[in-house]
């Protein structure tokens, strides 16, 4: 599936246009099951997760020039997001339970070692599979996410949104939501809903089709998940770890800032006129970013 969002990111996915490698299917995992997306398979592991309620989608564009580029690259639905299983209990969502999908979906897949990228609470989550599996990676991007609670969360708006969902469900909160400020507003993502027709709808069909049981569970945390910045400060110092951020993503700099500080392989790639989505918002610069990290920390194999 190739988009097409306007201009710059129809230079950059050029490579689509006779590429018709992407695949869709369902990974079995015994109690839930993860629909995931998937190009380049037999080639370098390559997995990418997205944020809170996203999806996908968020990464499906990039798949096959992944793939032109020596990746199997495959993008998830986490638990209780898009097409995958969407357990009822709020019990059933946490960082760890969310953690514990991705290694179990790494071993589903038949991947011993593989890079990971993970997308805002997709990056939390990619900081608890490093934690606990450094040995099973090749390189880690972490993109627009935090080592711990993010700033500027309203304890009360947060309380007031989760008991939306829990009595009227995730439609209404989205009507509610699409009247007010969106805390990750920034100049770049304002111009990327006037200029690319379809991508506000895109982004509330994601919102909508998240489990309500996820966001009652898991919205709260984003403001008091323990910090991680310890744990990332002893990665191994020859894990390759690429922080990437938006410099429009508010506090979000400033804990890329740290994080890119604190990991013995770390480095920092801000991307200009972006903000939280960089991959949509300044499509060029943060496929240069990241094609040439990945290009110099995972060589292919008959490099």
């Amino acid at each position: 599936m190739c988009w097409g969002f306007g201009p710059a990111h129809r230079s950059v996915m050029a490579t689509c246009a006779n590429m018709n490698g992407m695949d869709q299917r369902s990974i079995d995992l015994g109690d839930i099951g993860l629909s995931i997306a998937e190009a380049g398979v037999g080639q370098r592991p390559f997995l990418l997760l997205h944020g809170f309620t996203g999806a996908k989608e968020d990464f499906t564009d990039w798949l096959d020039p992944l793939a032109g580029a020596g990746w199997h690259a495959v993008a998830p639905d986490l638990r209780g997001h898009g097409a995958s299983s969407k357990p009822t209990a709020e019990a059933a969502y946490s960082f760890e339970i969310l953690a514990h999908d991705v290694l179990r979906l790494i071993d589903a897949l038949g991947w011993g070692r593989l890079s990971l990228l993970g997308h805002s609470m997709g990056g939390m989550v990619a900081q608890l599979v490093a934690h606990e599996a450094p040995g099973r990676l090749d390189a880690l991007v972490l993109m627009d996410t935090d080592h711990g609670p993010i700033e500027g969360l309203d304890p009360g708006l947060v309380d007031a949104a989760v008991s939306i969902v829990r009595t009227r469900g995730m439609g209404s909160l989205a009507e509610i939501m699409a009247s007010r400020e969106n805390p990750l507003d920034s100049p770049a993502h304002e111009r990327l809903l006037a200029d690319r027709p379809g991508y506000a709808e895109f982004e509330d069909r994601k919102f909508r089709a998240t489990s309500p049981a996820l966001f009652a569970a898991m919205a709260p945390t984003f403001a008091g998940t323990g910090d991680r910045l310890e744990e990332l400060k002893s990665l191994p110092p020859s894990l390759p770890v690429l922080v990437i951020v938006g410099e429009q993503d508010g506090p979000l700099v400033g804990s890329s800032e740290r994080m890119a500080a604190a990991i013995p392989g770390g480095s920092l790639a801000v991307i200009p006129d972006a903000g939280h989505s960089p991959q949509y918002e300044n499509p060029e610069a943060w496929w240069k970013a990241l094609s040439t990290f990945l290009a110099e920390s995972v060589p292919p194999a008959d490099a």
